[in-house]
């Protein structure tokens, strides 16, 4: 079992400089945990795409970084929020090959498609909140409630 020293974190995400330390972080907590080299490029890619989103789109945000364990699994919990304009249409955003430019490209589905766990929340005019979790071995099983 790891601990989470040094894989919890809040980091500003203002600038580009501030894209490069989101991505040395989360790969960083990614190997700690014990990720794949495949496994810590996808997260890596997805966090990186999630926060261009939260600079360019929403005009600046945070990551939330967190260690979390279920069934035995450790994983990385990555939230990015932004109080910027929020996603108008988020069907039309979160569908395969949207995109608005200036990002990896892959949009919110790409990002979606490379971790295990995805959400997102947005209000128009009140900002974004996407939650990513990835596992380092396999997803925990899904409760079923009693």
């Amino acid at each position: 079992m790891h601990t989470g020293a040094g894989l919890e974190a809040r980091l500003p995400i203002r600038s580009d400089m501030d894209l490069v330390w989101v991505r040395q972080h989360v790969r960083q907590a990614a190997a700690t945990l014990g990720f794949g080299l495949v496994d810590q490029t996808k997260l890596v890619t997805a966090a990186s795409e999630l926060a261009r989103n939260a600079l360019v789109h929403g005009g600046g945000g945070v990551m939330e970084a967190s260690h979390v364990t279920a069934d035995g699994i450790d994983g990385l919990r990555l939230m990015f929020s932004d109080s910027g304009p929020g996603i108008p249409d988020l069907d039309r955003a979160l569908s395969d090959g949207y995109t608005s430019g200036g990002g990896l490209g892959m949009g919110l589905g790409g990002a979606r498609r490379l971790v295990h766990d995805f959400s997102v929340e947005s209000t128009p005019g009140s900002g974004t909140t996407v939650r990513v979790t990835s596992w380092v071995s396999r997803p925990p099983r899904p409760r079923e409630d009693v």
